[in-house]
């Protein structure tokens, strides 16, 4: 028996209809994804299941004695009190009464989550805070958990560790996210909400992303074939009806049901297009650093580090909130002097900064000033544009970009940042936490266009499927201070650590293997069921990538190119064919495996 109902739900706020007429039933024990374009309705709709938004019509149906907890997408400004205090009161708020059993719930949440009762809860950083809430929701297990967006401002070590408690939690989940790593590891079904209706897949994400491709096709095909049959009709109705006799009377009538049908339709909203303005090549080396040391108060964040980063490398940063990626990347890049050690900058570099605080843009300003900067026209790769049809391709509407930036939500504010960033040349972009509130259409978008761009990255991200597609090297910040450099992504960090004997502690979702039984037949593990779905995709990536170098490299144009150019496709080449051939082994190795169990 489902625990809540909805049924026939309809919400719009003047607009065009938020939720047109959907239906969800949520279960006991399902784990649900959540997912949508930006603005599609998601948050409406968990409003609507909480109690704290009452629909223009429809029916909820919930099972007496129903709880439900959620944790929104925002960090409350002010919070009060110390840790262990607040958790308290969340407690004794959910029905908690006796004295030891909220200690215990309070030491059962912050030893989960890595939290200290005693820390004063306004003085935590956005990742702390988003934690205690997060304990706070799950300190008396509710019948549903309501979670949007939660692993925003969260480490790779923490989206870990609220990824196995999410896996062992008995209640309900219904939540919104924008990490395809943590959506494919934790959903049990997936519920799709475009243009204002609910589609259910009881399949996995990758599964879903086939199914969703698949029905959409379908829907292009049957709209085209309606658009070419009214398109006849409104042929024949031109060439009037003769005598208006009894039978063409039916067809003119049909033909009006089919004009109200066509002018109904939502058709899906534009995807963003976006291309990074190429600035002139900057010179081969761009950063050189030996021996950095830095620290704060007595406190050693970075000791004895060295790194050496050449045009077009693209480098990702990782570890854990605080652990001293900001101010590596400000040591890197001459904004901030080591203590000891030196740092030797490349020439002609062009940097563009995108800050997850957005300090880039100035609040006094409005959207199209912001980019314009006092002109009504931008120059974008030698092209005259005005700034609103600019906008427009970031899917900014003209009231949206007369007003101000305070009224955008956090993802058209990374969208805004994006396109502020992509309208003047660059040759290299230092990208902190550019995913956070990006729906997953929008994430995939800037993958590509990080893929295309030719100039050098530096990208801090706690997405770890956005650090597979886009990074060729990796730099980590281990608990202990601790810094090392690594090739490839975050995939094959993982692999290299567990090759070398250690298990590495940025990831609190991966657990060491025991051995298996003699007398069973080996198993997959829940992450390598996880890793075998998603290696079809990497494994045609790769081939794509390679199939278009080799296009390149075939053009007589390329070798008359510098030599850096060419010595640099090789080496990308022989990488692309290593990575490709280790990806096929490593899914015709799980693949053995599960053939054996079947």
């Amino acid at each position: 028996m489902a625990l809540l109902s909805l049924k026939e739900i309809r919400q719009s706020f003047g607009g065009p209809t938020l939720l047109d007429g959907i239906d969800l039933r949520i279960e006991p024990g399902e784990r649900i994804g959540l997912i949508g374009r930006n603005g599609s309705g998601k948050s409406t709709l968990m409003k609507i299941i909480r109690g704290d938004l009452v629909p223009d019509a429809g029916e909820i149906s919930r099972q007496q004695g129903l709880t439900i907890t959620a944790l929104g997408q925002e960090v409350p400004s002010t919070l009060t009190g110390s840790v262990g205090d607040f958790l308290r009161q969340a407690a004794v708020s959910a029905g908690a009464s006796v004295q030891w059993e909220i200690e215990e719930l309070v030491e059962k949440q912050t030893s989960s989550l890595r939290l200290h009762p005693q820390d004063v809860a306004q003085s935590l950083s956005a990742g702390s805070k988003r934690r205690l809430l997060l304990a706070a929701a799950l300190i008396v297990t509710p019948d549903v958990l309501l979670l949007d967006e939660p692993t925003n401002h969260l480490d790779i070590n923490a989206i870990g560790r609220l990824e196995e408690q999410l896996l062992r939690y008995r209640g309900s989940v219904l939540f919104v996210t924008h990490d395809r790593h943590f959506l494919s590891h934790l959903a049990t079904r997936i519920v799709d909400l475009d243009r204002g209706e609910l589609r259910s897949y009881s399949c996995d994400y990758a599964t879903y992303l086939t199914r969703k491709e698949s029905a959409l096709e379908a829907e292009r095909s049957e709209r085209a074939q309606f658009d070419k049959k009214l398109a006849k009709e409104e042929s024949w109705i031109r060439r009037g009806v003769q005598g208006r006799r009894a039978r063409n009377m039916g067809r003119v009538r049909a033909l009006e049901e089919m004009r109200e049908q066509r002018s109904e339709r939502r058709e899906r909203t534009d995807k963003v297009k976006a291309r990074v303005h190429d600035g002139v090549a900057s010179g081969r080396l761009v950063v050189k650093a030996e021996g950095i040391k830095k620290g704060y108060g007595g406190v050693q964040v970075i000791s004895d580090f060295g790194t050496t980063i050449m045009r077009g490398d693209r480098v990702g940063l990782i570890g854990p909130n605080g652990a001293g990626k900001t101010t590596l990347i400000k040591i890197l890049l001459g904004e901030l002097q080591p203590d000891e050690g030196t740092v030797r900058l490349g020439t002609n570099l062009q940097i563009a900064h995108f800050d997850q605080l957005h300090g880039e843009l100035d609040p006094q300003l409005s959207v199209m000033e912001n980019v314009g900067e006092g002109s009504d026209m931008i120059t974008v790769n030698g092209e005259s544009r005005h700034v609103i049809g600019y906008l427009g391709d970031f899917l900014f509407t003209p009231e949206q970009v007369r007003s101000s930036i305070a009224k955008l939500s956090g993802g058209e504010k990374n969208r805004l940042q994006l396109a502020r960033i992509l309208a003047r040349p660059c040759n290299m972009l230092v990208l902190d936490e550019p995913t956070n509130d990006l729906d997953m259409e929008t994430l995939e978008i800037l993958e590509d266009l990080l893929f295309k761009f030719d100039g050098t990255i530096l990208l801090v991200s706690h997405d770890r499927a956005f650090l597979n597609n886009v990074v060729t090297s990796t730099i980590v910040f281990d608990d202990h201070g601790t810094i090392k450099e690594f090739d490839g992504g975050y995939d094959d960090w993982l692999r290299q650590t567990q090759a070398s004997g250690s298990q590495p502690k940025s990831d609190g979702s991966r657990k060491k293997k025991d051995k298996p039984k003699k007398e069973r037949a080996r198993r997959l593990t829940f992450k390598e069921k996880a890793e075998l779905n998603e290696l079809p995709e990497k494994i045609e990536s790769l081939e794509k990538r390679k199939e278009s170098l080799l296009e390149r490299m075939a053009s007589p144009e390329f070798y008359r190119q510098e030599g850096d150019v060419i010595s640099q496709a090789n080496k990308d080449l022989e990488f692309l064919s290593s990575e490709l051939e280790q990806a096929v082994d490593r899914w015709a190795e799980l693949e053995e495996i599960e053939d054996q169990t079947n």
